[in-house]
């Protein structure tokens, strides 16, 4: 009877009930799209490859955002030297624009600061290439000077802080081991392993105090004194109560304090000197800048490489780093990659010092410093380590009257070139043609068609 009464009474509620229909919900519309294949000109440039050369190509307009060009842009192939565009872009990006710089520091033992004697200074810094003995404000000179002007008179030993970076983790490109610190005669002169450039460091170190007037009283290069975090020892009251720990560190404990400090000029000279010229040694050594702070192996650095091209949304499937100059033939990018890396540095530039505008503009008046270090097509000059203006670029597209900014990639078989131009529409065009072949393939003639590629690109958009 119960149960009878429970059904009758949810039947009438049921029937009460003004149950709403599900609402109808909108029509979705895909739109799908697919991107283009290359026009007529570009084409007809590509009909000059020998047939067993693999080519792929993208280009942007970099206003509209459109793809205007298209032959598999995904496919990674070997990028030869276009592969220091990524290491420019990330090393550009972690000293937070062409206003960044680095450092160099003297340091001493915390307990001992203001003294005039001291038991050991230490050298510590970024690691970059720019670093001088004795030429302009960024020098070991400038450092021992302010160190005498702070009142030093004598040191015990010169140390090296070289303790966060692994030099064996590293393959030693062009014969130039990679440290910690370096000096910027190395690049014409490297020493021969990490020890000898630590006793090189030291020792031009030594040299510049002296010259300062501070008395150095050891010859042997130390190295840097590990620190470790001090852990008070436990305390108690007279009746044996744990007290909290002593919230004061002893001075012998302490960190070592500095006593002088230089910092680089920014870090577009630098950059401009790599790219321009396509210096593989410089690439490897800017490399090694990003490996301070990623345990300072290869391996950190690169993965601060790709956490880069992750923040700017590029795809990274097929992608492989290997080094910073290209020289590898392991290193994989795409076209898509290239210029996901040129659209990022055109559309958040890094203003060259005294520069300012929106990002085309600034394009256009040389202020974005990322441009601007790139070699720039058809300036003429003709010398032997295309270190002027127009670098690796500088006999290309003469007369074409095209402004051109890009970077060269070459290898036995390899031939790529990636960059900006500006088109007949004066949008700018970011664009990326990587070709790949057998290793005898003539090289001369993949440039010529690569050239015979950007003046199409220009013509047709």
């Amino acid at each position: 009877m119960r149960r009878a009464f429970l059904i009758a009474a949810l039947l009438g509620l049921t029937g009460a009930a003004q149950v709403a229909a599900p609402a109808a919900e909108a029509p979705v519309t895909l739109h799908l799209s697919r991107e283009p294949g290359l026009s007529a000109g570009v084409r007809a440039a590509l009909r000059g490859l020998p047939g067993d050369v693999e080519t792929v190509v993208l280009v942007q307009d970099l206003r509209t955002r459109a793809v205007l060009e298209a032959r598999q842009p995904d496919r990674a192939l070997i990028p030869a030297s276009t592969t220091k565009l990524v290491t420019a872009a990330a090393v550009l990006d972690e000293r937070g624009g062409a206003g960044g710089w680095w450092s160099a520091e003297l340091t001493v033992p915390a307990a001992q600061v203001g003294r005039a004697s001291v038991k050991a200074v230490t050298l510590r810094g970024s690691g970059d290439p720019t670093l001088s003995v004795a030429d302009g404000a960024y020098s070991l000179r400038a450092l021992a000077r302010q160190a005498y002007a702070r009142g030093l008179r004598e040191v015990g030993e010169v140390r090296v802080d070289d303790l966060g970076f692994d030099s064996a983790a590293w393959e030693v490109p062009l014969g130039a081991p990679m440290t910690a610190l370096r000096l910027a005669a190395w690049h014409d002169d490297p020493p021969v392993s990490a020890q000898a450039a630590r006793e090189r460091l030291g020792a031009a170190l030594t040299a510049q105090l002296r010259a300062a007037g501070v008395r150095v009283t050891r010859e042997d290069v130390g190295r840097a004194a590990p620190w470790q975090a001090w852990v008070p020892p436990a305390r108690t009251d007279d009746q044996g109560r744990v007290l909290p720990p002593d919230p004061v560190t002893p001075a012998a404990a302490r960190p070592e304090q500095g006593i002088a400090s230089v910092r680089s000029a920014s870090p577009f000279r630098v950059l401009a000197a790599t790219l321009r010229p396509s210096d593989n040694l410089r690439a490897e050594e800017l490399l090694g800048t990003l490996a301070h702070g990623a345990n300072g192996t290869l391996r950190g650095a690169l993965a601060r490489e790709r956490a880069y091209l992750r923040r700017i949304g590029a795809d990274l499937s097929g992608v492989e780093l290997h080094d910073g100059s290209g020289l590898s033939r392991d290193n994989r990018l795409s076209p898509r990659v290239l210029v996901a890396v040129l659209r990022e540095q055109f559309d958040l530039p890094a203003p060259l010092p005294g520069k300012a505008g929106l990002p085309e503009a600034l394009y256009r008046a040389r202020g974005n410093a990322f441009a601007e270090a790139l070699p720039q097509a058809g300036t003429g000059e003709n010398v032997p380590e295309h270190d002027g203006r127009g670098g690796t670029m500088a006999l290309r597209l003469r007369g074409a009257g095209l402004d051109v900014r890009a970077k060269t990639g070459t290898l036995p078989g390899v031939s790529a070139l990636a960059g900006f131009v500006t088109g007949r529409s004066g949008h700018v065009l970011a664009f990326a043609v990587i070709m790949n072949g057998p290793e005898e393939t003539p090289i001369l003639t993949l440039r010529a068609v690569q050239d015979d590629v950007v003046r199409a690109v220009a013509a047709a958009h």
